[in-house]
């Protein structure tokens, strides 16, 4: 379901009268638009947070096991971990497209749509990034081929980083 569809549906009586004052409406609209971007992107960190979780985990697995020759991993993991972070930080802190009803510049609805399918291309990406990280846990099951997986985990992740990059180009170049 889109969650567009979902910020609609949630409006109270007194919301949805509100929405027919001249003016108002067209306020409330792009407020609803830019409420659910931001579910989205809730959605999008939460399931980015969960696989940076698990690098995590197997960073600590590799640190536990005990021989020196995993703390080599153990550190390129790092910069793995610290990428894949850095980019579900950028997607909490991500800006709405925001205008108030009184600023002078004005977003258009067009402007907040095309800020939400941006949004939602990102989804995409979890699947990548994924199975990325099941490469890196096989890597570490298996005994071999860990330092490509890893290698692999580093390069999704600043894949996505830059693909979030791109963001302010859909917000920049819509105005």
């Amino acid at each position: 379901m889109d969650l567009r569809d979902k910020v609609v549906e949630s409006l109270g009586g007194l919301e949805n009268l509100a929405r027919k004052i001249p003016g108002y409406g067209g306020y409330k609209e792009k407020e609803m638009r830019r409420e659910a971007d931001s579910l989205l992107r809730d959605k999008i960190a939460k399931a980015f947070g969960d696989q940076v979780q698990r690098l995590v985990e197997l960073q600590g697995e590799l640190v536990s096991g005990g021989k020196i020759e995993l703390l080599e991993h153990a550190t390129a993991l790092e910069d793995a971990v610290r990428r894949l972070q850095t980019f579900v930080d950028r997607i909490k802190r991500a800006a709405q497209g925001y205008a108030g009803f009184f600023d002078t510049v004005k977003v258009k609805e067009e402007q907040l749509d095309a800020l939400y399918e941006f949004d939602s291309t990102l989804l995409v990406q979890i699947d990548v990034v994924k199975l990325a990280v099941d490469d890196v846990q096989a890597a570490m099951e298996a005994g071999e081929g860990l330092p490509a997986a890893i290698a692999a985990a580093k390069r999704v992740a600043g894949d996505v980083n830059h693909l979030f990059s791109q963001r302010e180009e859909v917000i920049v170049g819509s105005l």
